[in-house]
This record gives structure tokens, sequence and C-alpha cells, in this order.
């Protein structure tokens, strides 16, 4: 009877630490941070510049898949996104003084990976 009981128990106990792992696993969306269309171009280049010095931008060099296309906005997209993804993907690490934003479409293209 005991034995009965510990089963049931482990039973429960497994189904519940599972239906957490379950609904925690929902929440686990991957997301990317993007420039907003509407930021200037100053804005764009300083993005750039503070994202690359503290994350190695070098897909964006010219020859790489995340070079084309040349263009202000695609490169700060990706030094945007390198930078939120080495930051841990916190909401804050993609603000960039409100010219970026979360996306959860994965951006990357021809492949530029977005990872």
């Amino acid at each position: 009877m005991a034995r009965a009981a510990l089963s049931s128990y482990s039973l429960f106990l497994l189904c519940t630490i599972m239906s957490g792992w379950v609904s925690n696993v929902a929440y686990a969306q991957k997301t990317w941070c993007v420039a907003k269309p509407s930021s200037d171009p100053v804005t764009l280049q300083n993005n750039i510049n503070y994202a690359c010095s503290h994350v190695d931008c070098r897909v964006m060099q010219k020859g790489c898949p995340c070079n084309s296309p040349d263009n202000l906005i695609n490169h700060a997209s990706i030094a945007m996104n390198l930078y939120y993804q080495c930051k841990g993907r916190n909401p804050w690490n993609c603000h960039f003084g409100n010219s970026g934003l979360v996306t959860i479409t994965d951006p990357s293209y021809d492949g530029c990976s977005y990872e």
C-alpha cells in the first residue's frame, strides 16, 4: 500500500514538474533585435559604433554574407542584434535610444544568420 502511495505521489510530482517545464518552454521563444526603419542615419551609425565596440561585428565586412545589402539600416540591424544576442536578449539590450525593435520573426536572409 505504501508503495502504491509513493508511486502515485511520484507520478503527481513528475506531472507537475513536466507541466511547469512545458509551459516555460512556450515562453522561451527566440527573439531578435532590428533597427527601426524610421531611425535617422546618425543614430544608425552610432548604434553600429556602440554595438561593434562591445561585440565582434566581422560578419558585416566586405565579402561576408551579412555585408549585403551594403546599407546603413541593414548593418545597424545586424550590429544591434549581435549586441542583443550577446547580452542575453533582454528588452533593454535592444533599446538603443528607442531606435531598436524586438521581433519574433527571424530576419536572417541569403546566408546571413541573425543567430
